[in-house]
């Protein structure tokens, strides 16, 4: 269980996706970025048309088109691509989905996930596109389970 909707789950797997292509100076097509992160390509087509129009990531049609970033995109924090998906929600929202939910009329856990709602907004904020680049190359980070490797770390993947 995550704490994004699906939707932006697998938008932000698809930016990661996408930024480590472009580091490596590749752009990549939506088949390959389904298949990558374990996302049905329909819904993803729909998510990264979302992105694109945003300005989250770029396309280009055509011979040797596909999905990429540009340096300057690496940059963008992953605060922009959460609002691109979501909205603003998940940083304002109550987190029980009370719609009266307030300062002046607060529910059960209004302030603890306020405290909470805050702080992942700021190291959403603080955090960027192109961070992880490296450690993704590198295999340190993963996007999926599918990409663990039993005997190289003598464990074996978690359901």
């Amino acid at each position: 269980m995550g704490i994004f909707s699906k939707t932006c789950e697998y938008g932000l797997r698809a930016v990661f996706f996408i930024a480590q292509s472009s580091q490596e100076n590749k752009r990549v097509g939506i088949k390959e970025i389904a298949e990558s992160i374990h996302s049905p390509e329909a819904f993803l087509g729909k998510i990264l048309q979302n992105l694109s129009r945003a300005g989250i990531i770029r396309s280009m049609k055509g011979p040797g088109g596909g999905f990429y970033l540009d340096s300057g995109d690496m940059s963008t924090p992953l605060s922009e691509v959460v609002k691109a998906i979501d909205g603003e929600s998940l940083f304002v929202g109550c987190g029980m989905g009370l719609e009266f939910c307030s300062e002046q009329y607060p529910c059960p856990l209004h302030h603890e996930f306020k405290s909470i709602r805050n702080n992942l907004f700021e190291m959403l904020q603080k955090t960027t596109v192109g961070q992880f680049n490296d450690d993704l190359i590198k295999g340190k980070i993963l996007l999926t389970k599918s990409h663990i490797n039993p005997h190289k770390t003598g464990e074996t993947p978690s359901k």
